[in-house]
């Protein structure tokens, strides 16, 4: 298939660009600037420069393409662009693979895709923009991951320690988060696109849901772990993002994985951040 894929330079983006790649598909990427075109032109893919705010540009990319897959996903960018290719690819078969994230599910201790919805403020934004996709005819996918990680970035970089500075949790450290690789991720979305019909939202989650606390004494490499206070959590990292990181998540992923024959292949996140890509 060709592939129209936004924010191929981008953490999640890249490992989307490199499954699909992998797995046989053109891609057709759409990059801001030169300096991050040509990693994505050494990774395989067509680029166009222009901005994903172009929706002329958009337009034509999402006519030319068998499918669009965007992770250049923003406050700012999404009601334009979800609209332009619902518009696109509107009285097609042509599959369009947004992104979302577990977050929009709120606390829960099983959370599938059918659980309620209870997004935190950080990331409210997206339901309007995941309803008009998933109210269209488009045959329309809302990959949803949980904490991303691997290759030494994402948010539980934020726990690994040098040995000799404290490493701060979220809170006290004993809620849950439902955790995947990055390039479990990037499968993901490629069965996604090659599966083709509506299905609401895909949770991209291994089953691994390690506590915070866990989380970051396998990153801490010798330095020392510190809990702390709600407010002080809020006050360090922002109130959103304080009460996104502090809710209680778990998740098995058997959706993805019965009817996408997903199988994730990666380390759990607590070897990656001991010995793996995280450990320096």
């Amino acid at each position: 298939m060709h592939v129209f894929l936004t924010g191929a330079s981008g953490y999640i983006g890249s490992a989307v660009l490199r499954s699909l790649v992998a797995r046989g598909h053109q891609v057709t990427a759409i990059v801001r600037s030169e300096p991050k075109a040509q990693a994505v032109r050494d990774a395989g893919a067509h680029v166009v420069v222009a901005d994903v705010s172009d929706s002329a540009v958009v337009e034509r990319l999402a006519h030319e393409t068998d499918a669009v897959v965007h992770t250049a996903s923003t406050q700012e960018l999404d009601p334009d662009f979800v609209a332009t290719v619902l518009r696109a690819l509107d009285g097609t078969d042509k599959p369009f693979v947004l992104t979302g994230g577990i977050f929009t599910f709120g606390n829960s201790t099983d959370i599938s895709e059918q659980s309620p919805v209870a997004p935190p403020a950080m990331t409210a934004w997206r339901g309007p923009n995941e309803g008009a996709a998933r109210a269209s005819a488009v045959h329309s996918t809302i990959v949803a991951p949980g904490i991303v990680y691997g290759h030494g970035a994402g948010i539980p970089a934020m726990f690994v320690g040098d040995g000799a500075h404290e490493v701060r949790l979220v809170g006290d450290g004993s809620q849950r988060w439902a955790t995947v690789h990055v390039d479990d991720v990037g499968d993901l979305y490629a069965l996604a696109v090659e599966r083709g019909e509506q299905d609401g939202y895909v949770l991209a989650a291994t089953g691994d849901n390690p506590t915070v606390r866990e989380i970051a004494e396998a990153g801490a490499h010798g330095s020392p772990v510190v809990a702390e206070s709600v407010d002080a959590s809020r006050e360090r990292l922002g109130t959103a993002s304080a009460d996104a990181l502090l809710m209680h998540q778990e998740c098995s992923g058997a959706h993805a994985r019965s009817a996408y024959g997903w199988a994730p292949t990666r380390p759990p996140l607590l070897q990656e951040l001991a010995t793996g890509s995280y450990a320096g």
